[in-house]
């Protein structure tokens, strides 16, 4: 009886493995843009999509994903792009899988392997004669049940545990909606494009006040042309903090640009405030200055 317990709880083991092999092998589906838009959350909006939403940031995300569908990413790649950069909390509902598909599926093979038991010990005759198992026995037969169970519910959990695709399980930690921005608009000026980065920082700021978007709304602005914009922005700036290094220089630069005759005023001003910056050498190429 034990020999065949034995074969039997090998079978079972194979058989699990053999069905996860399978299951990881049979490819996922290429998701649609919209329907990767469907499952990340607009960081500028209440409670939609990047799908749903009308937003500059909503709008270049969803550019960002037709951008890499059509370099040949995959859709869990896509995904997994978005949550190294922004956290998890990016994610309108996470992908299956992982410890909460063990947390439903163990529980479901446990209960299926204790109703073969309940059928098994049914099944037995009422008077077993001379040959049937002793206390001990039986005692023992139960305990290799158990284990049967045990192993095949482990290997169905790490095979259903294991991702599909490649890509590290996401950090557990909340998007924080300023850092959000500040990437996909980092992003936008990488690819030259500064006056939708600049809808994207401003659209943020009519959400959540902030002297980080501030900044880079008026360094986009600058980039875009749109000078008297960029000084005001950098102004706004300097009214919190007037010795902020980045902030002057964004004014300087701005004021310069426009003709405006507070501009050397303002450039060394900067210098004196930051005079190891990474820009200051060009400041002073600018300014005549040696």
């Amino acid at each position: 009886m034990k020999r065949r317990l034995v074969g039997f709880t090998g079978s079972l083991v194979l058989a699990a493995g053999a069905a996860a092999a399978v299951w990881r092998s049979v490819p996922p589906d290429q998701p649609s843009a919209r329907d990767l838009a469907a499952q990340l959350v607009c960081p500028a909006c209440q409670g939609e999509t990047v799908a749903q939403s009308a937003s500059p940031m909503a709008a270049a995300m969803r550019a960002t994903i037709a951008q890499q569908l059509a370099t040949g990413h995959t859709g869990q790649q896509i995904r997994q792009y978005f949550v190294d950069r922004y956290g998890a909390g990016i994610l309108a509902d996470p992908a299956a899988g992982g410890l909460g598909a063990v947390l439903w599926v163990v529980p479901v093979l446990v209960l299926a392997a204790l109703a073969v038991l309940v059928w098994r010990s049914r099944r037995r005759p009422a008077d077993p004669g001379p040959l049937a198992a002793t206390g001990p026995a039986r005692t023992w037969r139960r305990a290799w049940d158990v284990l049967a169970v045990a192993v095949v519910a482990l290997v169905a959990a790490v095979a259903v545990a294991s991702p599909r695709e490649p890509g590290g399980p996401a950090a557990a930690t909340a998007a924080d909606p300023t850092v959000i921005t500040l990437a996909v608009g980092r992003s936008l000026e990488e690819q030259g494009r500064y006056a939708e980065a600049a809808d994207v920082y401003r659209d943020a700021l009519d959400q959540q006040p902030d002297d980080r978007l501030r900044r880079r709304l008026a360094f986009a602005l600058l980039r875009a042309g749109r000078l008297v914009e960029a000084e005001a922005v950098a102004a706004r700036v300097l009214d919190d903090d007037p010795g902020d290094p980045d902030a002057l220089l964004l004014l300087g630069l701005a004021q310069r640009a426009s003709g405006s005759p507070k501009a050397a005023a303002t450039l060394r001003r900067f210098l004196r405030q930051a005079p190891d910056h990474p820009a200051a050498a060009e400041v002073r190429r600018l300014l005549g200055d040696r």
